[in-house]
């Protein structure tokens, strides 16, 4: 069932970024957050996309920008950080999205493979939530929202540096938290279970992904808008006295 939580989460006048919008959840969270009221800065490396989405995000009567950005470029994130305050002005809320996965069995990952999911799920993270942090400290606060996943704390066969990157994600939430606290900034996550996306869902029709739905307690898969209302709560005033905490999302997955 879908439910519309954008009139309970005013955002009027709030700038979010979101990373690794060009598609999927990224997407979906830009979306969410405009309709709430927000100027919505959505990044990634296709640029082409993004513009696609700033179109559809304006023709629904919400506000958004363009920006191109490598996470795990310092120089890209710096810029592209810039970029959306001269466009749109001092970030309120960031929303650190952008994730990859590569599925190996351990044994035949390779070195390469590591720092390219590090690089990105972690490294990424910090980079743009530094850059954003050190603007939001300059204009008041804001709220720094960490996209987790289920697997930073459990684990499952053949994502060992997806798991890896995720668990030093929630650390870092909690390092962010304590620390940012005294400039009026919030930092908290959402640790999403397994959220059907037309990436994977042609995985989950298939006898394997049957299997792997049956063992979720509520007997089905997340869709991308079961996060909107974890979205909102900590993008919002709503919760202003959040911070450091995890919000998980999951169906019950964790209590398998």
């Amino acid at each position: 069932m879908s439910v519309d939580l954008t009139g309970s989460f005013d955002l009027t006048g709030k700038v979010a970024l979101v990373t690794g919008a060009s598609q999927g959840l990224g997407a979906r969270f830009a979306e969410t957050l405009a309709a709430s009221g927000a100027a919505v800065a959505v990044a990634a490396r296709q640029v082409a996309k993004l513009e696609e989405l700033a179109e559809r995000i304006g023709a629904a009567g919400g506000t958004a920008h363009a920006v191109a950005m490598d996470v795990t470029d310092p120089a890209s994130v710096e810029a592209a950080v810039e970029n959306v305050e001269a466009a749109l002005g001092p970030l309120d809320v960031l929303v650190n999205n952008a994730g990859i996965a590569v599925q190996k069995p351990f044994l035949e990952m390779s070195p390469e493979d590591y720092d390219q999911v590090l690089d990105t799920n972690l490294k990424g993270c910090f980079l743009v939530a530094q850059a954003a942090a050190r603007q939001m400290k300059g204009s008041g606060g804001g709220s720094i929202i960490n996209i987790s996943s289920v697997l930073g704390t459990e684990v499952i066969g053949a994502l060992s540096t997806y798991c890896a990157s995720k668990g030093g994600l929630l650390q870092l939430n909690r390092a962010m938290a304590l620390e940012l606290s005294r400039y009026g900034i919030r930092v908290n996550a959402i640790a999403p279970g397994y959220i059907e996306t037309p990436i994977n869902s042609g995985f989950f029709k298939t006898e394997p992904g049957q299997k792997m739905v049956k063992t979720i307690p509520q007997r089905r898969l997340g869709q991308p808008d079961d996060l909107d209302g974890a979205l909102l709560l900590l993008a919002s005033d709503q919760g202003a006295y959040m911070t450091g905490s995890v919000v998980t999302v999951d169906g019950g997955f964790v209590l398998r």
